[in-house]
């Protein structure tokens, strides 16, 4: 766990049960958005993203299920960086219940694009230097 700088706490929402007492799967998916908004806040790529009208698009996403979560309880997402190409990144989600026990582990690609143009737009060398600070160890 060490080597996951990003990291968000989030308390479960008993709405987030299913019927048969758990977590509902859907709810993972919105813990690891959750951690990807954070780890841009972390890396203050917003700012970057309104300026230049090129932004993230979610462009796969896939989650394995470890262990049920139950209302009530805390979860921690780590998230870390596992890859930065020419004009897409990686992402790799941990998350934990309230024992330390891993949950889940999520992977996400993410394409840089520019919503002007309707493209992909290429990574800079500064947008990988902050994505580098925060989601590497």
């Amino acid at each position: 766990m060490e080597k996951y700088k990003a990291s968000l706490e989030l308390r479960i929402d008993w709405s987030e049960m299913d019927l048969l007492g758990h977590v509902n799967n859907v709810s993972y998916f919105k813990y690891i958005q959750a951690a990807r908004i954070n780890l841009w806040e972390q890396c203050e790529l917003s700012p970057m993203f309104h300026e230049s009208d090129i932004g993230p698009i979610l462009l796969s996403t896939g989650c394995q299920f470890r262990k049920p979560l139950f209302y009530p309880g805390q979860i921690r997402v780590e998230t870390m960086v596992e890859f930065i190409k020419n004009t897409s990144y990686g992402l790799h989600h941990k998350i934990y219940n309230d024992a330390g026990e891993l949950a889940a582990e999520a992977h996400d690609v993410i394409v840089n694009y520019d919503f002007k143009k309707k493209v992909k737009a290429p990574i800079d060398e500064g947008f990988k230097a902050r994505m580098m600070k925060a989601g590497q160890p």
